[in-house]
C-alpha cells in the first residue's frame, strides 16, 4: 500500500488533481507554494473554486456566484496552476493518463482525487421525478431555482445540516414546508436529547411542519412526471410540488469504481491519503481510511477535514517527505436558522458508562452549553455550544491539555468569542455547575 515519493523527484512531475473543491483547490495551492511541478485541476463542475457552503446563500439572494469566489479569476493564471473544465470518464494506472466525455486524455505522473459527494437516494418509487433532487453541487443549485418556481407547498425529507438548510432556503421564498426526520429526535445520531429539542423547537419556530419518527414511503406524481404529492410510512398524503432529498451524501466515485483503484463505500486510502496504485491518491469527501484515524469515522465528509487533507498531501508531494494525516481534536460548525452551533472534541448523543457531562442551557431556550469529562478523571473531552461562539485555538489547547471540567469552568470566559456587546453568559454557567458541582462530577 505505501509508495513513497522518490528523494531524488523534482519540479519537472505532471501533478493532476481531479475536483476543485476544498480539498482539491487547498492541495493545489500548497503544492505550488513549495514546488514548481505543472498543476492542472479538472473539474466538470464550475470553471472556478467557489465556496459549497454559501450554495444556500446564493438562492437566497444574499450573494451572487460571483462572491463566492475566494480567489479572483486572474489568481489561477499568476499562480501556474492550469484548470480545465471537463468530465473524466477512465483511469488508466498503467498508462497513467485519465480520458476525458470528449474522447480527449490526458497524461499525468502524480494523480489527486478530490471527488466530493453526491446527495444519497434509497430507491424510493417516485425518486427520480421532476421536482425531486437534491442539493450538493452548483448544478444542484441551478436546479433547485427551476424546480421551484411556482411551488407553494415542499417537502424535505431528512434530518440534518442540509435538510435544515434547505428548510430554510425554500422559507426565505414563502414556501411552506414539511420536514420529515425517521428519528424521534433531531440529528439524534449526533445531537443528545436537549440539544435536539432546542433545534427543534427553532424549527418549529421558523414555521416548518416537522415531523419526526416519519419516513418517506413514495413520491407520487402527476400526469406530466412531476411530483405531486408523497406518502409517508404513517400514511400520510402530503400535497407539493417540490421535493428535497437530504438523506446524507456519499463518496462521488461511480467512474472509479471500473478501475483498478480499490474502493468501498469510498476510495481506499492509507494514513498518507496513499490508494493502492502507485501515485495515486485521493483525498476530501471521497477518501475512505481503512485504518481511521483516531477513532474518527472512515470517510470525512466535512469542510475543515477536506481541507486539512489537501494540506497534509500537498506537504508530502512538495517536499517529498511521506506525511502522516494528523488532524487533532473534531471539530465542527454549523447554523439552524439562526443558532449557531459548535462541537468540539467527543460529544457522544449518548453517553457511555465512563463518560459524563454538565448541561447549562439559557431560559430563553435557544442557548446552551454540554461539556463532557470522564468520570474518573475528570478531565475535559468534549463540547457542544448553541449560541455562544468559542475560540477553537482556545478549546482544542484544553483539550489536548487534558485539563479537567473545573478548570475548563473556572477559565470559560477567556475562549469567549462573541462580539463586544454581545450579552455574557459564564457567570451563570459558573453558578449553575457550583450549585450542582457535587453531582456532576460524580457522574450523577
Amino acid at each position: 500500500m505505501i509508495h513513497q515519493l522518490t528523494k531524488n523527484c523534482n519540479n519537472s512531475k505532471s501533478i493532476v488533481i481531479i475536483g476543485n473543491g476544498v480539498a482539491g483547490i487547498t492541495c493545489a495551492r500548497n503544492i505550488r507554494k513549495g514546488c514548481n511541478a505543472p498543476i492542472t485541476v479538472i473539474s466538470a463542475e464550475t470553471d472556478h473554486h467557489f465556496s459549497r457552503t454559501a450554495l444556500m446563500y446564493i438562492y437566497m439572494g444574499h450573494m451572487r456566484y460571483e462572491d463566492t469566489k475566494p480567489y479572483e479569476d486572474s489568481f489561477w493564471k499568476k499562480s501556474r496552476i492550469n484548470l480545465l473544465n471537463r468530465f473524466v470518464t477512465h483511469i488508466d494506472s498503467a498508462k497513467k493518463q485519465i480520458s476525458f466525455s470528449n474522447g480527449e486524455n490526458l497524461n499525468y505522473e502524480i494523480l489527486v482525487l478530490a471527488l466530493g459527494s453526491k446527495p444519497n437516494k434509497f430507491g424510493w418509487p417516485g425518486q427520480d421525478l421532476k421536482g425531486v433532487q437534491g442539493l450538493y453541487s452548483y448544478q444542484d443549485l441551478q436546479l433547485i431555482v427551476e424546480n421551484t418556481k411556482q411551488v407553494k407547498h415542499a417537502v424535505v425529507v431528512g434530518g440534518g445540516l442540509i435538510g435544515v438548510e434547505m428548510a430554510e432556503m425554500l422559507k426565505s421564498r414563502n414556501i411552506s414546508v414539511t420536514f420529515l426526520v425517521r428519528e424521534k429526535n433531531f440529528w439524534n445520531i449526533v445531537l443528545p436529547a436537549e440539544e435536539a429539542k432546542i433545534i427543534e423547537n427553532h424549527i418549529h419556530e421558523h414555521d416548518v411542519d416537522l415531523r419526526l419518527d416519519t419516513e418517506l414511503k413514495e413520491i407520487i406524481s402527476d400526469e406530466k412526471g412531476r411530483v405531486k404529492a408523497i406518502v409517508t410510512s404513517k400514511g400520510d398524503v402530503i400535497n407539493c410540488e417540490f421535493v428535497g432529498l437530504t438523506v446524507g451524501v456519499s463518496p462521488n466515485i461511480d467512474f472509479v469504481k471500473g478501475s483498478e483503484i480499490n474502493t468501498d463505500r469510498g476510495i481506499l486510502v492509507d494514513e498518507y491519503f496513499e490508494t493502492n496504485i502507485k501515485d495515486i491518491y485521493a483525498i476530501g469527501d471521497c477518501a475512505q481510511f481503512i485504518n481511521p484515524i483516531n477513532g474518527r469515522r472512515p470517510i470525512e465528509q466535512v469542510w475543515y477535514t477536506g481541507r486539512m487533507h489537501g494540506e497534509t498531501l500537498a506537504h508530502a508531494i512538495a517536499t517529498c517527505e511521506k506525511t502522516v494525516y494528523n488532524p487533532g481534536h473534531w471539530f465542527n460548525s454549523a447554523k439552524f436558522f439562526d443558532i449557531e452551533y459548535q462541537t468540539y472534541g467527543d460529544v457522544p448523543s449518548k453517553l457511555p458508562e465512563n463518560l459524563s457531562s454538565f448541561y447549562w442551557e439559557h431560559a430563553r431556550g435557544q442557548i446552551c452549553l454540554r461539556i463532557v469529562f470522564e468520570k474518573s478523571s475528570q478531565k475535559f473531552v468534549g463540547l457542544n455550544v448553541f449560541g455562544i461562539r468559542m475560540r477553537h485555538v482556545i478549546l482544542d489547547k484544553w483539550l489536548t491539555e487534558g485539563r479537567t471540567i473545573e478548570y475548563v469552568i473556572e477559565n470559560l470566559s477567556s475562549a469567549n468569542f462573541d462580539p463586544e456587546f454581545f450579552e455574557k453568559h459564564e457567570k451563570e454557567i459558573r453558578n449553575t455547575f457550583n450549585r450542582n458541582q457535587f453531582n456532576i462530577t460524580k457522574g450523577i
